[in-house]
């Protein structure tokens, strides 16, 4: 089992990788099939199934499916040209692609959000569609934003998880327990595996320059997070806090009345920052997911801003460690809120970066294991229940808590020698049962929880 770390974090938009860049991945998917297809098509329609129904005008499912269906892309996303585009197609009912026709579409009536049918794969499931002149359906596929803005059609999600046909790799690990059993074999750390992995497939150079690009997005997300202001979209007239806060711990330093536990607060502010511009529309890193995207940005902020010694040097080994836990998570278990509730959201997320936090401070793969462990643990169980669907309350300090949690775990496993009772798998596999038992109303559908118990009008 492969899974690059490129594929664990990628460089999309917010409010949700399920939800948003999901459903515009499916469409230029669907495009390309379009393209390719000997019929002639003249029009589309669309429907958006399960939590990306319930929850789609709150996460933007329908303007990410539109703007998918006209050809834009979560890597080279525009938001100007976005704009324009809608209300080009809002006022004319074409949409424009490249390399086809124009093509009917009445935003109005052909996206539909259909909450009483449930597509068999998936939560998070949509249908797009092809027709002629006549109005008559040439082509059809469902798709599935299973999380993460990772996106399947029925016929790769029947084939099975484990989709990866090239190369083999040095170090196919599928469970902890056999990534263990290759770092004792080899001598080598997680990361050290995990690079000859992605080395083998793309290249030192190729591996290099993605992850620094990777932190290069993450960390600038934090800073505009810090030094914007404002009322978030979306209605519930959320203000955005990062800036302020970040302001009173900046007057606050040096002072002798300061608090230790104000350190707590630094790595709070760094997740909310980019949450905030992740609730914003802003451009962020999946890390897996977006609703979770605060956490390790703040984890690795946290350690090259306030860890004595910490060195830029190490950021490739953090988030090549984070990807390694992050592939067995999403492989064995799931990262997808709508499957399996926030635990696979933020628990995933502070999962993967105990484990990177662990490893850039010495830790060996049994503590690096250990604290990946004891983050996920203290996770299990948690719901997604995002008030009116946006990925805001709780979701926003949900992933400064999710931070914090990451380096008191990463913390606590150095402090012992990587023997503990849990093995990170068995916790992977409670996660997975958990979230396979957990009601519909908590798993992002806003149904249930703070969802229906907080005022949110």
């Amino acid at each position: 089992m492969f899974l690059s770390v490129f594929e664990m974090f990628k460089v999309g938009i917010g409010p949700s990788s399920s939800h948003t860049m999901g459903p515009m991945v499916a469409a230029a998917r669907f495009l390309d099939r379009m393209r390719a297809s000997p019929f002639h098509v003249a029009g589309l329609r669309a429907s958006l199934h399960g939590s990306l129904a319930f929850t789609g005008v709150g996460h933007a499912t329908d303007r990410a499916t539109i703007l998918g269906l006209a050809g834009f892309t979560p890597e080279s996303y525009d938001a100007d040209r976005a704009e324009t585009a809608l209300r080009d197609i809002a006022q004319t009912h074409l949409i424009r692609a490249d390399g086809l026709p124009p093509l009917r579409f009445n935003p109005k009536t052909d996206l539909v959000f259909d909450y009483d049918t449930a597509l068999p794969g998936h939560a998070n499931g949509m249908m797009l569609m092809a027709t002629d002149a006549q109005g008559d359906v040439t082509l059809r596929e469902v798709y599935y934003s299973i999380g993460g803005g990772f996106v399947m059609t029925q016929a790769e999600l029947d084939a099975g998880k484990d989709t990866d046909e090239g190369a083999p790799v040095p170090f196919p690990f599928k469970t902890a327990a056999e990534m263990l059993e290759m770092a004792q074999m080899s001598g080598k750390t997680i990361a050290q595996m995990k690079r000859a992995n992605e080395e083998s497939r793309g290249g030192a150079d190729s591996l290099r320059s993605g992850s620094k690009r990777l932190w290069q997005v993450m960390n600038d997300c934090i800073n505009r997070g810090l030094e914007t202001e404002g009322t978030l979209p979306g209605g519930l007239n959320v203000q955005r806090r990062a800036k302020k806060i970040h302001d009173a711990l900046l007057a606050e330093r040096g002072l002798n009345q300061q608090a230790p536990h104000t350190i707590n607060d630094w790595m709070s502010v760094y997740a909310m920052a980019v949450n905030e511009e992740n609730a914003a529309g802003g451009q962020v890193v999946t890390a897996p997911t977006n609703g979770a995207a605060g956490v390790m940005p703040a984890t690795l902020r946290y350690y090259l801003d306030h860890v004595p010694g910490a060195s830029e040097n190490r950021i490739e080994d953090f988030l090549l460690t984070a990807a390694a836990i992050g592939g067995l998570v999403k492989f064995n278990a799931s990262i997808s809120g709508a499957e399996a509730g926030c635990q696979a959201e933020v628990g995933s997320a502070a999962a993967m970066s105990a484990a990177g936090l662990c490893a850039v401070m010495g830790g060996t793969p049994e503590q690096v294991e250990n604290a990946a462990e004891i983050a996920l643990e203290h996770h299990l169980g948690m719901t997604c229940d995002p008030v009116r669907g946006l990925v805001q309350v709780p979701c926003i300090e949900r992933n400064g808590l999710g931070a914090i949690k990451a380096v008191s775990a990463a913390s606590l496993a150095l402090r012992g020698d990587g023997t503990h009772l849990v093995p990170l798998d068995a916790c992977i596999e409670t996660m997975r049962q958990t979230g396979a038992d957990m009601s519909a109303k908590y798993k992002e559908t806003s149904l249930g929880g703070l969802a229906v118990n907080v005022p949110n009008c």
